[in-house]
């Protein structure tokens, strides 16, 4: 069988021409194009943390725009050599759908990062109260927000359903409100009483000027007249204040003569003819 070297370098010839030119351009193109693709993942960094956006979730933001305009510019390259792109974008995109539907409590939870990385309704070191959950804030990531409870237990919350609940965060105010209830006998002096109190709020230093403590009478027991004490406190004192002020309240009243009534029963007996 002769083979016919002419024809089959003619054939190369045109391949040459028909395609060289367009694998040039193509390779210029992927190379130019990933040059621009990482300039254009740096300023979206930039622009992110200006704009106030976690430092946890700006690279993996721009790490998802820069994988995108990778794919297109793929793409973009393939259809460069005539290759129809419209099946491959189909492709791709059922198979997006696909690993979406399997992932969708990852992706609802990476969502739900995304908000609070964004609105911050706490951050790192807070003592925050969620899902029934309560403790100091150790760790904020993609997909959970790690707490670290009063008794030193790791909690790990996934973000989708925190950030779609209600969050209590205890630390976001610098002032917090000491409320001690007491109650007093009803045959105890109440003015006598309210001036101890509000003295011994004002020998002490934690205990904020303003707003002013408040001592006020708020119900009426079976055993006690029932008082509400009320105290404002920075917030990294509030713990402090609160156990102190019980034990001095107690002692405050002791020392006083004004009793702390327990739950008690008067018995009358009658007594009458017996059969």
């Amino acid at each position: 069988m002769d083979i016919d070297v002419g024809a089959i370098t003619d054939k190369i010839m045109q391949l040459g021409v028909t395609y060289l030119p367009k694998a040039l351009l193509a390779i210029v193109v992927f190379i130019v194009g990933g040059f621009l693709i990482k300039k254009a993942v740096k300023l979206i960094k930039a622009g992110l943390l200006k704009g106030g956006i976690d430092e946890t979730l700006t690279p993996f933001l721009a790490g998802i725009v820069g994988a995108l305009l990778k794919v297109m510019l793929v793409i973009s390259v393939i259809s460069m050599f005539g290759v129809a792109t419209t099946s491959f974008i189909a492709i791709l995109g059922a198979a997006g759908l696909a690993v979406g539907m399997a992932l969708q409590g990852t992706l609802g939870n990476f969502a739900g990062s995304v908000l609070l990385m964004i609105f911050k309704p706490y951050k790192i070191g807070d003592y925050i109260v969620v899902q029934d959950k309560e403790g100091f804030v150790k760790g904020i990531d993609i997909f959970t927000t790690q707490l670290t409870t009063l008794d030193n237990q790791r909690v790990i919350i996934p973000n989708g359903p925190l950030s779609g609940g209600t969050i209590v965060n205890i630390s976001a105010e610098d002032m917090r409100r000491v409320d001690i209830a007491v109650g007093i006998g009803y045959s105890d002096d109440f003015p006598k009483t309210k001036k101890i109190l509000l003295e011994l709020a004002a020998s002490d230093s934690r205990v904020l000027k303003t707003p002013e403590p408040f001592v006020g009478i708020t119900g009426f027991g079976d055993s006690a007249v029932d008082l509400t004490y009320r105290l404002w406190c920075k917030t990294d004192d509030y713990w402090g204040v609160f156990f102190d002020f019980n034990e001095k309240t107690k002692a405050c009243l002791d020392s006083n003569g004004i009793s702390i009534p327990f739950p008690q029963r008067d018995v009358h007996m009658i007594s009458g003819p017996q059969s």
